[in-house]
């Protein structure tokens, strides 16, 4: 964090005591922390709606794992796609339900490309993506990101 600025802004009485309430029920012990954070969302949110920015996130799926072929469906697109996917974590949630994260890392426009064709596979039930950057992403956004060169290992 660079130095700090005071600044003072006007609200409405009844949209700070909204505020107060909303950041109270999350911890917040001061509204300086809860404004840099909203700040911070906004930020990040445009950040990663730009298709040519370097993110980082998850694809949460829950699907039946009984759906014709969607396991190998899924397993398919990964490696299709591995220079995205960082990691991966599987659990089985009951007889027919499986949970599956996977960490992602690329292009923005990739990265959602990706998570789309994840999540419009016939059986996945629900599914989601949520990007992000890291704070010097947002705080010089015209530096590239360099990905960390990892091994990944698979078991099949």
């Amino acid at each position: 964090m660079g130095e700090l600025s005071r600044i003072g802004i006007a609200l409405d009485s009844d949209l700070l005591k909204r505020f107060d309430q909303y950041i109270g029920k999350r911890g917040y012990t001061n509204r300086s922390e809860a404004f840099r954070d909203l700040i911070r969302d906004r930020l990040v949110t445009e950040q990663t709606t730009n298709p040519g920015s370097t993110v980082v996130g998850t694809v949460t799926l829950i699907y039946d794992h009984h759906s014709s072929g969607l396991p190998e469906k899924l397993m398919e697109l990964q490696h299709e796609n591995h220079e995205l996917v960082v990691s991966t974590s599987h659990a089985h949630l009951d007889n027919d339900s499986c949970l599956e994260v996977l960490m992602v890392h690329g292009k923005s426009a990739k990265v959602e490309h990706f998570a789309d064709r994840l999540i419009g596979l016939k059986g996945v039930q629900h599914g989601r993506l949520v990007m992000t950057v890291p704070v010097h992403a947002i705080e010089h956004p015209h530096e590239s990101g360099r990905r960390p060169n990892h091994k990944q290992i698979h078991k099949h």
